[in-house]
Formats: C-alpha cells, sequence, structure tokens
C-alpha cells in the first residue's frame, strides 16, 4: 500500500492518517480469536491494570502468537512507513492494548516519543504509530483522541507519571495540553477541531507521527475495545540504551521483510522465538548490568 500526495501533505499537516476498515471482518476475527487466549496467559508481557486482573497491555505477542507474527510483517503497514522513511523499518513496539469494558483505565496526554527519547535514547522521532482496531471504537469506549499538528513542536518537556495507572509514562500537563488544543482549535477555524478522535469498525487503521500528542480517557461503557499497536522504528535510528525489558523496548533491529497481503487469512510460516517462555536474557537491562558492576544507578 502506497500513500499519495495528497495523503502525504495530510499526514505532514495533521500527523495521522485514518483508513476506516482497511481490514475485513474475516482478517480482524484471525486475530481477535486469539486475544483471550494471550490474555490469560500468566507471562510478564501482560501488563494489568491497577484495578485487578483485567490486562491493560499485552507486549510482544509477535514473538509468541502466529497471528500476530504475521500482522507484524503485514505490508499495508510496513510499505507506508517504509515509503515515508525511505528505508528498512524494525520492530520497537509491539503491543495489545485492551480498553476493557467498564475497566479500561486513562492513558493520560502524552508523546511516544517523548518515553522512547527519555528511556530507550531512541535518537530521532523517526519512528511510526500504527493502530489497528479489533472492535469498533466509538465515543463511548475511550476512543485515541489527538492534538492535530502537535507533532510539528517535537519532542516536549515531560514528567515521568508513576503512579496514574499501572503502566509509567512520560506525560504532558494540563497547561501546555490547553495551550495545544487552544492552538489547534484556531488553526482548523473551532474549538472542536483542537482534539480528533477517529471512530469506526474493526479493521481500521490509524498512523500517527510519534511526536503527536495523544490520550485516551476511561471505558466506562459495556463494549470493550482492543486495539494493536506497532511502533515501526527507522533501522538507522534504533534505540542506544536497554533501560526497560526487551518486551517492552525490543534491542533486534534486523529489517521487517514482508509477508503476502493475503498473510492473515491464508497460512504463512512465521518463527516464534518466544513459544516456550520470555528468555532470560530479555528481562535484563542496562540498569541490571550497572548494578552488578556497583555503579551507583
Amino acid at each position: 500500500m502506497k500513500l499519495d500526495a495528497e495523503q502525504l501533505a495530510r499526514f505532514d499537516r495533521d500527523g495521522y492518517l485514518f483508513f476506516p476498515a482497511l481490514f475485513t471482518p474475516e482478517e480482524m476475527k484471525t486475530l481477535s480469536d486469539e486475544v483471550p487466549r494471550l490474555y490469560a496467559m500468566q507471562r510478564p508481557e501482560n501488563v494489568r491494570e491497577k484495578t485487578g486482573n483485567v490486562v491493560r497491555t499485552n507486549f510482544a505477542a509477535h514473538l509468541y502468537s502466529a497471528p500476530f507474527a504475521r500482522l507484524a510483517r503485514h505490508p499495508r503497514m510496513i510499505d507506508p512507513v517504509e515509503q515515508m522513511f525511505g528505508e528498512a523499518l524494525y520492530m520497537h513496539q509491539f503491543k495489545i492494548n485492551g480498553k476493557q469494558a467498564f475497566d479500561g483505565d486513562v492513558w493520560q496526554w502524552h508523546q511516544d516519543y517523548g518515553t522512547w527519547l527519555n528511556d530507550d535514547l531512541m535518537p530521532t522521532p523517526r519512528a511510526m504509530n500504527v493502530a489497528i482496531f479489533l472492535d469498533e471504537v466509538n465515543e463511548f469506549n475511550g476512543p485515541l483522541m489527538f492534538i492535530p499538528g502537535s507533532h510539528k513542536l517535537g519532542a516536549l518537556p515531560a514528567g515521568h507519571d508513576l503512579t496514574t495507572t499501572s503502566y509509567p509514562l512520560w506525560t504532558i500537563d494540563n497547561d501546555t495540553i490547553a495551550t495545544l488544543v487552544r492552538n489547534a482549535a484556531a488553526t482548523a477555524g473551532g474549538r472542536h477541531g483542537g482534539i480528533v478522535a477517529p471512530k469506526g469498525p474493526a479493521g481500521s487503521m490509524i498512523m500517527f507521527h510519534s511526536c503527536l500528542v495523544h490520550a485516551s480517557s476511561s471505558n466506562l461503557s459495556p463494549w470493550s475495545r482492543v486495539s494493536v499497536y506497532l511502533s515501526l522504528c527507522a533501522v538507522s535510528n534504533h534505540i542506544r540504551r536497554h533501560k526497560r525489558v526487551e518486551y517492552i523496548a525490543h534491542r533486534d533491529f534486523t529489517p521487517i521483510e514482508c509477508l503476502p497481503d493475503d498473510c492473515l487469512i491464508k497460512p504463512c510460516p512465521v518463527d516464534l522465538p518466544w513459544a516456550n517462555g520470555t528468555p532470560a536474557s530479555a528481562l535484563v537491562t542496562s540498569l541490571d548490568v550497572l548494578r552488578e558492576a556497583g555503579a551507583t544507578v
């Protein structure tokens, strides 16, 4: 899938592109049928909500689940990002976010590149987020919210929030968010243009810039919304520090090789290196190495 000139210009202006129903219901069923099995696993890759046993995020499923390993190599996501960056990509992060009915907690306002810069020492924002809806996303079940054009400001100052949710995040303060929304609304010609929330059926896809400021509210509705997020990074822009465990920030910078376009509904062999469990090496971080050497961290 290649982007045309109008799409490239729109991405440059807004920082995201939305593709409603890009994947078919048959393709999505292959993935959504696998999610309960993954969420039931007692693996460290499942990060749970503060409220109990509900999964907030499942990490790195492409390393131990065949359907998601095929999704991670799908040309409808890989090709347009390679087109934008002009080089091969590797998988920096792969997660299945479960905004579960009644229990799905907030994701505070943030930029993903802020975390990748502060925690992983990713040199530049040459990394793209791709989100795929496994369920319908509507105005009630905590849709992803963007501030259009905010990606043009680069990495913004952020504070490390360790307490609001079960997952630590580098977040942007409320005063900055209010200013960004006001400026975006003025550009869009009305107050409601300051925040957008793409909504659509299962199979829809969003590509968004790693500096685009975004968030999502809690899900108080009876409708769960599970989405897959791939963070695709230019190989030359790979991270320089392994402060976080490998299932959160990957250390294999091998370029992704695409599978055929019909790989979600036809058998395609894929390697599953973590099928028998998380390797011990994936849990070792650079901080652990420093501690073993007696350094103060």
